[in-house]
């Protein structure tokens, strides 16, 4: 990487070792507009899909969920009509929804678009699910809704700790290379060794499907301050319209999957009685710009990404247009 600041006027984090994801067939060429929460993708890719006279594959995780839309940050009725828009507000939080539905789903959609256009974008900013998309990930089964309450139980009732000791009886080779630290992970693992009998470990293959579209990662992002500053300022927008209420209207669900999601849960436990109002708000401003951090950890890794500020519209054409045939 050459440069982790930001530099006006210029191109930052860009790897001069980055390439263009090339698949044996080219049906046509997928666009992935990515990058931390808050940091301005929507209106970028209707710009672009606008200019590629296409449509828009959402991936984000949250927004798919036709209950969360203020705390999701939806994009505005009039943007949703500007283009059209695939994966908002499809899915119930009280349907199990996973990387691989999301996979199978978008893929197929985008091939179907890829029949009649060139390109296509897909923004959003939820890690797991862009690489779904863009390299595949290993089928994993479906999990029973008991099975995932009795491990969200256990944990509950004897800790982290118990979670640990299971999976290492389990399945061993989790054991060695899961993060021991995030308790989701870990039950996520027991949840299949419990459902299918089988050690989680193995339906990892860690193979890269092939993608018959050509496939460019655009990433945005912005200084530290100016990015957490957005996302403080989104959080009293989201407040001002109405996130409580909605919140509220979610607490009977909170049990759900779904409903695990920094802006709900922080609500949630203000309806228990465990901050007050103002100590939630600033909750919910911190654990966002933590994930905003994580997302920007995990794209680090990704060297087919190419980095531009937002502001930077006119250099991102320019290189789509060279790059995208």
């Amino acid at each position: 990487v050459l440069n982790f600041r930001l530099r006006p006027h210029k191109v930052y984090f860009f790897n001069l070792k980055s390439k263009i994801i090339k698949s044996k067939i080219n049906m046509g060429t997928l666009i992935v507009l990515l990058g931390p929460t808050g940091v301005g993708k929507t209106d970028l890719s209707i710009e672009l899909a606008k200019m590629y006279g296409t449509s828009i594959i959402s991936c984000d995780s949250r927004q798919i969920y036709r209950e969360m839309y203020i705390g999701t940050a939806v994009p505005e009725r009039e943007q949703l009509e500007a283009v059209p828009h695939f994966f908002i507000q499809t899915e119930s939080v009280q349907n199990y929804f996973n990387c691989w539905e999301f996979e199978q789903q978008a893929i197929r959609k985008i091939r179907e678009l890829l029949e009649t256009k060139e390109v296509v974008i897909m923004a959003g900013g939820s890690m797991m699910y862009i690489d779904a998309v863009c390299k595949g990930i290993d089928e994993m089964p479906t999990i029973d809704e008991e099975i995932r309450l009795s491990v969200k139980e256990m944990f509950e009732r004897d800790g982290i700790e118990a979670l640990r000791m299971l999976l290492k009886r389990l399945d061993p080779v989790s054991y060695i290379t899961v993060d021991l630290k995030n308790a989701k992970r870990i039950m996520h693992a027991l949840e299949v060794c419990l459902m299918t009998g089988k050690p989680y470990s193995s339906f990892l293959t860690g193979s890269v499907k092939d993608r018959e579209f050509d496939i460019v990662k655009i990433g945005l992002n912005r200084e530290r301050e100016e990015l957490f500053d957005r996302i403080n300022r989104r959080v009293d927008q989201m407040v001002e319209a109405g996130m409580e209420g909605e919140a509220r209207r979610l607490y009977p669900l909170r049990h759900l999957n779904a409903l695990n999601t920094v802006g709900y849960k922080e609500w949630f436990d203000y309806f228990d009685g465990k901050f007050d109002r103002e100590e939630t708000i600033r909750l919910i401003k911190r654990n966002t710009r933590r994930y905003a951090k994580k997302q920007l950890t995990w794209y680090r890794n990704d060297a087919d990404i190419h980095w531009f500020h937002p502001d930077q519209k006119d250099e991102i054409k320019r290189f789509l247009l060279s790059v995208v045939s």
